[in-house]
C-alpha cells in the first residue's frame, strides 16, 4: 500500500489548522468585546475626544514595553539566549492577543513554541512566563491596594471590602514564588517528575534581580493607569487629587480580571471592580460610562497591538518568527 501523504505535509496541515482555529477564537472574542462595548457606548451619545486616541495609543504601547522587559529577563536568566528586542516584542504581542482565549494556556504555549524554533530552553521560557505574570500581578495589586486604602480610608471597609481585599491574599503564593529557594524546589520537583531532569540554578532570579524587575514591571501598569485617567477626565470632572486613585482602580481591576482565568480577557469582571471603586468618587452613571469606554478603547488598543505584531514580525528571520 502506498502512503500518499508525507509526514511534513501532515504536520504543515495540522499547524495551519491549529493556527486558523486559534485566530478564529481570538477574532470571535475580540469582535464580541468590541461590538458589545461599542453598542453600549453609542447609546450614551458621547462626543469624540482626542484624548481617547492618546489613551488608546498608551494602552497599546504598554504591551511592547512588557515584551522588552520579558526579553531582558530571558537574557538575564540565560546569557547565551540571543533574544532580540524585535523578537521579544513580537512574541509578547502574540501572547497578549491570545488572552481572548479563556485561561493563560494560549499565551504560554505561544512562547514555548517560539522557544522551540529559536533553540531556547522551554523550561526557561515557562519559568520566565511565571516570573513575568508574578511581577505584573504584584505591580498591579500592591501599589493599587495601598493607594485605595489610603484614599478611601474607612469607606473601603464596607460591604464590598472582601472583594477589594481578596487580591491581597494572592500575594502569599506570589511572594513564595519570588523566594528563590522555594520556587526552585517547586519547579525542580515538577521537572524531575515530568521532564526527568533538573532545572539549572541559573534559571532563577536572585533577590537584587527580583527587586529590579519588580520596579521595572511597574512601568507598563503606570502607562495603563495614565490611559485610564485620560479617559475618565473626558467623562467626569475629577480633580488632580483623584487621578492616582482612578489609575489604581483600573490597574487593580485588571489584576482581578486576570485572576478570573476562566473568563476571556476578564470580560465583565474588570468593569464591575472599576464601577465599585469609582462610585466612591463619581455618580454610578459616570462610573459605568468610564468603565465601558475604557474597555472599548483598550480593545481598540489591542487592534494596534496586532498591527505592531505584524510590523515587527516582518523584521525577524522567517525561521524565528513567532
Amino acid at each position: 500500500m502506498v502512503n500518499n501523504s508525507s509526514p511534513w505535509w501532515r504536520k504543515r496541515a495540522l499547524r495551519w489548522g491549529i493556527t486558523v482555529l486559534v485566530l478564529a477564537a481570538v477574532g470571535y472574542f475580540f469582535v464580541s468585546s468590541l461590538w458589545s462595548n461599542w453598542d453600549q457606548i453609542s447609546q450614551k451619545h458621547l462626543e469624540f475626544d482626542w484624548l481617547w486616541v492618546l489613551a488608546t495609543l498608551i494602552f497599546a504601547l504598554a504591551v511592547p514595553l512588557t515584551g522588552l522587559l520579558w526579553g531582558r529577563m530571558v537574557r538575564v536568566l540565560e546569557p547565551t539566549a540571543r533574544v532580540s528586542a524585535a523578537e521579544a516584542i513580537a512574541v509578547q504581542c502574540a501572547s497578549w492577543l491570545l488572552k481572548y482565549i479563556p485561561g493563560q494556556i494560549g499565551s504560554v504555549l505561544n512562547k514555548v513554541v517560539w522557544a522551540g524554533k529559536k533553540g531556547v530552553s522551554r523550561s526557561l521560557i515557562v519559568i520566565s512566563f511565571v516570573y513575568e505574570n508574578v511581577y505584573l500581578q504584584l505591580a498591579s495589586i500592591v501599589p493599587s491596594a495601598l493607594i485605595l486604602l489610603v484614599s478611601l480610608g474607612p469607606r473601603i471597609f464596607g460591604d464590598n471590602a472582601t472583594l477589594l481585599l481578596l487580591p491581597l491574599l494572592v500575594l502569599v503564593p506570589l511572594v513564595l514564588i519570588l523566594h528563590k529557594p522555594t520556587f526552585r524546589k517547586i519547579v525542580g520537583l515538577a521537572a524531575r517528575r515530568i521532564l526527568k531532569k533538573d532545572v539549572p540554578e541559573g534559571y532563577f532570579l536572585s533577590s537584587p534581580q527580583t527587586l529590579r524587575f519588580f520596579a521595572e514591571f511597574l512601568l507598563p501598569r503606570i502607562l495603563n493607569g495614565v490611559g485610564f485617567v485620560l479617559i475618565a477626565v473626558t467623562v467626569s470632572r475629577i480633580s488632580p487629587a483623584e487621578w492616582v486613585p482612578f489609575a489604581a482602580a483600573y490597574v487593580l481591576a485588571g489584576a482581578i480580571g486576570i485572576l478570573a482565568f476562566f473568563v476571556p480577557s476578564g470580560l465583565g469582571v474588570r468593569e464591575a471592580i472599576i464601577v465599585l471603586v469609582l462610585t466612591q468618587y463619581v455618580p454610578v452613571e459616570e462610573a459605568v460610562i468610564i468603565s465601558l469606554l475604557a474597555r472599548l478603547l483598550s480593545t481598540v488598543g489591542d487592534a494596534l497591538v496586532a498591527l505592531i505584531y505584524g510590523g515587527v514580525r516582518r523584521t525577524i528571520p522567517l525561521e524565528y518568527r513567532p
